[in-house]
């Protein structure tokens, strides 16, 4: 396994929901590459734009569910979201939370004052996650940024994978607020560059499931990017992709790190031959039957001549393509 992609990077950068779990169900096969990478001297590192659980509860989180896992090798967007508080803001200025007890606590961490009501000692509002966020903490917030305070948000993720699916997540009650104020804040967490940059050591590779956070915010790091199948964007979206939200690598799941690089790379795969024809992606099976595979190609192909549409030629790339979602 030398020459796998878990042995062939100094860190490996988790994303964690929608890549190494959904909520409370750790994704098949996780527990175990993540233990076969740090066999390998690997170093892991999870980075995450979930504001609502401090690095220690996120590690007995990740421990609960068989993936070894300490609170310095956590690295959320709430502590990304402090440290660009404390170097706008001079020591003890009171901010605004609008997120979780944790938002709270790497806030005060940093010397700052957190507080939950507005008032004119308020210098800043800082927006994380928390299930808990409801019309009173927006009006608040709402009331701060109109008055011409700094906003930081945590992350813009518009969804949160959990098990029962797709849930709103920080980026839609950012949403909320934008339209209100008519205010853009300062987004802390992926795809921004800093958190990325904190969390890797040496040659770095981050694995996530979503395109517009862990590979873009990959992308704006310059570090290759792996992305997986198991969370939010599909086959099509992959397709897709406009350059700056471009992985390197693609697997169906996480357990993908045991194969090389050159079995992951998002480029022509032997047995599949694809060409643009007439404003669709035409394609022909010659040998190949692997759907994960086809989607490699694929996506060089459309990233190459900007044609995202599909069609099978023969009964072995229908079958490939249904497999993917593409075809109905």
């Amino acid at each position: 396994m030398s020459d796998a992609l878990l042995a062939a990077y100094d860190s490996l950068l988790f994303d964690l929901d929608g890549t190494v779990y959904h909520g409370a169900r750790v994704i098949s096969g996780a527990p175990e590459v993540i233990g076969e990478a740090r066999a390998a001297g690997t170093a892991v590192r999870f980075v995450t734009n979930n504001a609502s659980k401090a690095p220690a509860a996120v590690a007995e989180h990740l421990n609960g569910m068989g993936i070894d896992a300490q609170p310095d090798e956590v690295h959320t967007s709430s502590q990304a979201a402090a440290r660009v508080l404390a170097e706008r803001l001079p020591a003890g200025a009171h901010v605004l939370v609008v997120g979780a007890q944790a938002l709270c606590d790497e806030v005060e961490a940093v010397g700052l004052r957190p507080v939950r009501e507005n008032s004119d000692e308020v210098k800043a509002v800082v927006q994380g996650h928390s299930p808990d966020t409801g019309w009173a903490n927006l009006a608040e917030a709402c009331i701060a940024i109109r008055g011409g305070v700094l906003w930081v948000a945590s992350n813009v993720d518009k969804t949160l994978p959990a098990e029962r699916g797709l849930l709103p997540g920080n980026g839609s009650m950012v949403a909320a607020l934008r339209t209100a104020t008519d205010q853009e804040p300062v987004v802390a967490g992926k795809p921004e560059a800093p958190l990325m940059h904190t969390a890797a050591h040496g040659k770095a590779l981050v694995v996530g499931d979503r395109l517009d956070t862990d590979i873009a915010g990959a992308v704006a790091a310059g570090l290759d990017a792996l992305v997986v199948l198991t969370g939010v964007d599909t086959p099509a979206s992959l397709i897709a992709a406009v350059p700056a939200e471009r992985a390197r690598f693609l697997t169906a799941d996480i357990t993908g790190l045991r194969n090389s690089a050159e079995e992951t790379l998002i480029a022509p795969k032997p047995g599949w031959e694809i060409a643009a024809e007439q404003g669709e992606l035409a394609v022909r099976s010659t040998g190949g039957s692997d759907a994960t595979d086809l989607l490699r190609a694929l996506c060089a192909t459309a990233w190459e001549t900007g044609v995202t549409g599909v069609k099978p030629l023969d009964d072995t790339a229908e079958a490939a393509l249904n497999e993917l979602g593409l075809i109905r």
